[in-house]
């Protein structure tokens, strides 16, 4: 099972941190934001991830090379200034994914969860979802059992950017095309096949430097 990790945003709400180093690299507990990603990648057993960029995407490859330092195998797939959005991203980099199910992973979150339990799946489109942080209370979606229905529910939980897709689930979008995520995701909503599972460890959407730096406080307390 191969792992995807999406790097392409330019990350705007990180200016002026972003403007000269992607958001992926930003530092964090000693180390680059994907870094804790990578490491836990290996030591779930992935060994092959592609990552796509676009903002400094040049940096990216400098500083990750070809993924031997984490025992990987890193393959890149470059996308045009201003990028493809997440759907488009993905469609784009499917020659790279193979044809089995693979692993997604948002370059700019943090998460403590074990990439291990989703090594392996079978499944066409499932979700990992969180309960709502305060900057987005409205959340995102609701869980009813495995399924995920539109936000609604008694409780509406927060997409972690965490998820696990068949390369046939992006059979429809047109390879270099810009294409968002969610219309993908609601259909699939409509058609009663997306399912999800709820996450309660630590997770984080590193989007403000403000969070950023929280976060580093924390994974660098003793």
């Amino acid at each position: 099972m191969r792992a995807f990790i999406l790097a392409a945003g330019r990350g705007e709400r990180m200016r002026p941190l972003t403007d000269h180093t992607p958001k992926p690299l930003l530092p964090v507990g000693g180390k680059p934001l994907v870094a804790w990603h990578l490491e836990r990648l290996a030591a779930a057993g992935f060994t092959e991830v592609v990552i796509n960029h676009a903002h400094l995407g040049e940096k990216i490859e400098a500083a990750l090379g070809d993924g031997s330092q984490w025992g990987l195998k890193i393959r890149y797939s470059p996308e045009p200034p201003g990028a493809l959005e997440t759907a488009g991203g993905i469609a784009n980099a499917l020659p790279l994914l193979g044809d089995q199910p693979f692993l997604l992973v948002n370059g700019d979150v943090y998460c403590d969860i074990d990439f291990g339990h989703f090594y392996g799946s079978t499944a066409t489109a499932h979700l990992v979802l969180v309960a709502n942080p305060a900057h987005h209370a409205a959340g995102d979606f609701s869980l009813d059992g495995e399924r995920i229905t539109l936000a609604g529910g008694e409780e509406t939980l927060t997409y972690t950017g965490i998820a696990v897709f068949s390369p046939s689930f992006f059979a429809g979008v047109t390879p270099g095309s810009i294409m968002k995520l969610y219309p993908l995701l609601a259909a699939a909503i409509a058609a009663g096949t997306l399912t999800g599972e709820r996450f309660t460890g630590r997770w984080v959407d590193v989007g403000t430097p403000q969070r950023l730096a929280q976060l580093d406080a924390e994974l660098t307390k003793p």
